[in-house]
């Protein structure tokens, strides 16, 4: 008997073999890899644009309160205690000359509710009784509102600093010019038998304070635009840094201590700008030695945002962007501060006429080694008052009526 069969055929299924997988997945790992540079490149730019966008907030508010008031803010002004002191000690009774130029811009960059907290009289604990006099406390009190306030538009975005132990943290800082010899005191009389209040000028401070306060802004006393004798275009107001996140990164922390720092001495940073580059760590420069001690906890740059000291709210135009900064073994000594910033290659400085350029690390800076200006010194050492900066270009942009020429871009 003759059957006819069927010829059954198996079922068959659509899909990816192991091999086309896994060719699939070796190509979105390859895309995947070369897009992840670009989008954290794209990030990047963004937060740099909004850091110059916060910068130049600044300069608006710069030239509004100098329209106002017919002056610049005062770093390093403020209100006297109620007894007599030195402006380098804390007190509840005034905040002691002791305010950053950036206190005075607030009402200028959208904070009018917070300077009125600042401007007037405050019951911390709303008991009844005044706890903090108009203007506050010196800057170190964590109790003050207002100064562990952080400010969005004192703040870069590419600096992800926050938090304690700072108070509230600024990026941006004021321009003090090529020397940070009597930095701190600058212009007023503050020996240890200072007994009135005010604190007042001598003919000695102001003599040493004309001399070695070259920068656009002047500690201890006001000034205007017209003191920009070089022009508002071809000099820095303000510059960059970034703030301490406790990593010993050399742009941010101090050194302190035996071989480490000047230990009070500040001639050694006055006549060796680059002295403090011998402790960076050889094989990791950007940070300090292993070894190195830091200055206290709370003594980070950026890290008062309400305070005048270097370390805080000050910039020099000595050493290169991003280089070291410089101790002379406390946070409110005379210590040397450079411009930094979280950005790739350099940082933001913000000119005298509100506009805000790019400053990279290897700007023509001159001879590091040479003796900064100041009230002694000599031709022979390049260093008289009323000399061309020694720093080159960079040193030049900080000074605001040395009469150096800046030509081309920079």
């Amino acid at each position: 008997m003759h059957r006819d069969f069927k010829h059954s055929r198996p079922a068959t299924t659509s899909g990816f073999t192991l091999v086309e997988l896994l060719v699939v997945i070796a190509i979105i790992g390859v895309l995947v890899g070369l897009l992840l540079p670009a989008v954290q490149a794209a990030r990047e730019a963004a937060r740099r644009m909004s850091c110059s966008n916060n910068f130049k907030q600044l300069g608006l508010a710069l030239h509004n309160y100098h329209s106002a008031y017919n002056e610049l803010p005062m770093h390093g002004g403020g209100t006297h205690p109620t007894v007599a002191t030195h402006p380098w000690v804390n007190t509840t009774t005034g905040n002691n000359m002791r305010l950053s130029m950036l206190v005075g811009l607030m009402p200028f960059v959208e904070q009018q509710g917070l300077w009125e907290m600042i401007a007037n009289p405050n019951d911390f604990d709303q008991d009844g009784t005044i706890d903090f006099p108009a203007m506050g406390p010196t800057p170190e009190n964590i109790d003050y509102v207002p100064w562990a306030t952080d400010i969005p538009t004192l703040r870069c975005p590419s600096d992800p600093g926050k938090g304690l132990p700072s108070l509230g943290r600024t990026n941006y800082a004021a321009n003090l010019g090529d020397s940070t010899d009597y930095m701190r005191d600058g212009y007023v009389y503050v020996r240890n038998d200072s007994s009135v209040l005010p604190y007042a000028a001598t003919n000695a401070t102001a003599q040493r304070t004309n001399a070695a306060h070259r920068g656009f802004f002047i500690v201890h006393k006001s000034s205007q635009f017209r003191d920009v004798l070089d022009g508002l275009s071809n000099t820095i107001a303000m510059g960059e840094l970034t703030t301490d996140l406790g990593d010993k990164d050399a742009r941010t922390s101090l050194t302190s201590g035996g071989t480490y720092s000047t230990n009070n001495n500040h001639w050694t940073i006055v006549v060796t700008p680059n002295w403090c580059e011998q402790h960076l760590d050889p094989e990791r420069p950007q940070f300090w030695r292993p070894e190195a001690p830091i200055v206290g906890a709370t003594s980070g740059r950026g890290f008062r945002w309400a305070s005048f000291n270097p370390t805080f709210t000050m910039i020099h135009t000595v050493r290169p962007p991003n280089s070291e900064i410089c101790s002379a073994g406390a946070v409110n000594r005379n210590n040397l501060m450079s411009v930094s910033s979280r950005h790739q290659g350099g940082a933001h400085v913000l000119m005298g006429d509100g506009a805000v350029k790019f400053i990279t690390d290897s700007i023509e800076a001159g001879n590091q080694s040479n003796r900064m200006v100041y009230q002694w010194g000599t031709a022979a050492f390049n260093n008289s008052p009323g000399s061309a900066s020694p720093y080159g270009l960079w040193g030049a942009l900080g000074t605001r009526g040395a009469r150096e020429v800046i030509d081309g871009e920079f």
